[in-house]
C-alpha cells in the first residue's frame, strides 16, 4: 500500500495520531498524483511534523491552525536563523498541504493563502576575472589544428556572449568578416547581430582559411566548427574540453556552461556599457535579466575597496 512506503515509524511522540494521520494521507496523495521523489516527500514530512511539534501545547493540530498561527510559526523560525531559501521551501510545503486539505473538504479555509513567500535574491552568476579569462584563452596548444580551433572558439565565446549552444550552431555564412559581426539565431529564433572585435575576428579568419580545411580532410559541411561527422560539434564536447583548458590553466573555480558568457557581460558593465546595449548583445528579452550584472559589477568594487583601501 501507497501508506506503508511513506510510513514514518519513527515519528516523535509528541505528535498526535491525528496529525500524524493527515501527514500520511497527504504524502500519499502527493506520491499518486504527482509521482514525487522520496527526497521531496521526505522534505515535506519534515516540514509539517515540524509545525506539528511547534504546535503541541501551543494552539492544538494542523488542521485548526489559522492564518496567525503559521505567521507565529514562521517568525519563530526566522528569529531563530532560518534562510530565506528554507522559510520559502517550508511556506511551499505548508501551502501545498493546506491546499490539498481544503480540496479534500476537511478545512474550509486555505491558512496560507494570504502569506507571501519570502523573496529570494538571484544567485550572482559565476564569472571569471579579465585575468583568469586570458590564462584560459592562451591554455589550448597552437601546435595542433583542435588547439586553434579550440583558441578561435574561446576567443568568439569571450568576445560575443554567445550561449555555447549558439557558438557550437554557428553556420559560416553566420560570421560577416568585413562587417564584424555574427549573426546568431537565439532563443525563440530570435536573430541579432553582435559585433566582433579585432582580435577576435583574426583568429575567426585565420582559423577558416588555415585550420578549418585540415578538420575537414575533404568533406564538405557549412558548419563554422565541424565536429567528427559532418554535423557541428556538440555543446557536451566543447564543455568537456573547456574544463580541461580550464584546469590547465590552473582556474580552481567551478565553471558553467555560462561562464565566459558572463564574463563577456560582466567586464562590459566593469568598463562602463550601457545595459540596454548589453542586454541586446546576450539577446535578453527582458532589462531585469541583464541587471544581474549591475550586481556583481558592484560586488567587485566592494571586493576591490576592501582588498586595497586602508580602511577596507
Amino acid at each position: 500500500m501507497a501508506a506503508a512506503r511513506h510510513k514514518d515509524t519513527a515519528a516523535p511522540r509528541v505528535l498526535s495520531d491525528l496529525d500524524r494521520h493527515e501527514i500520511e494521507r497527504f504524502l500519499d496523495a502527493a506520491w499518486l498524483e504527482q509521482g514525487l521523489s522520496d527526497h521531496t516527500l521526505s522534505a515535506y514530512r519534515n516540514d509539517l511534523q515540524g509545525f506539528a511539534r511547534w504546535l503541541v501545547g501551543r494552539h492544538g493540530a494542523l488542521l485548526g491552525a489559522r492564518r496567525e498561527v503559521l505567521l507565529a510559526y514562521i517568525a519563530a523560525r526566522a528569529s531563530g536563523g532560518a534562510s530565506a531559501r528554507t522559510m520559502a521551501r517550508l511556506l511551499s510545503s505548508l501551502r501545498k498541504f493546506y491546499r490539498y486539505q481544503v480540496r479534500e473538504g476537511r478545512i474550509d479555509e486555505d491558512p496560507t493563502a494570504r502569506i507571501e513567500s519570502p523573496r529570494l535574491g538571484r544567485p550572482l552568476p559565476k564569472s571569471l576575472s579579465e585575468a583568469e579569462v586570458e590564462l584560459l584563452l592562451a591554455a589550448p596548444d597552437l601546435d595542433t589544428s583542435l588547439g586553434w580551433r579550440d583558441r578561435t572558439m574561446l576567443e568568439l565565446l569571450y568576445a560575443s556572449g554567445l550561449r555555447v549552444s549558439e557558438l557550437v550552431s554557428l553556420r559560416c555564412a553566420q560570421i560577416n568578416l568585413r562587417q564584424g559581426v555574427v549573426r546568431v539565431i537565439g532563443k525563440g529564433s530570435k536573430e541579432r547581430l553582435v559585433p566582433l572585435g579585432e582580435e577576435a575576428l583574426d583568429w575567426v579568419e585565420r582559423y577558416s582559411r588555415d585550420i578549418r580545411p585540415e578538420l575537414l580532410r575533404g568533406r564538405t559541411s557549412d558548419c563554422l566548427f565541424p565536429g567528427r561527422n559532418d554535423g557541428p560539434m556538440t555543446r557536451h564536447a566543447f564543455w568537456h574540453r573547456l574544463k580541461t583548458y580550464a584546469v590547465r590553466a590552473g582556474i580552481r573555480s567551478s565553471l558553467s556552461p555560462h561562464t565566459l558568457r558572463h564574463a563577456f557581460a560582466t567586464h562590459l558593465v566593469n568598463h562602463g556599457a550601457d545595459l540596454r546595449v548589453v542586454q541586446m548583445l546576450l539577446g535578453h528579452s527582458d532589462l531585469s535579466t541583464t541587471q544581474i550584472y549591475t550586481h556583481v559589477a558592484r560586488e567587485r568594487l566592494r571586493d576591490l575597496h576592501a582588498a586595497h583601501h586602508p580602511r577596507g
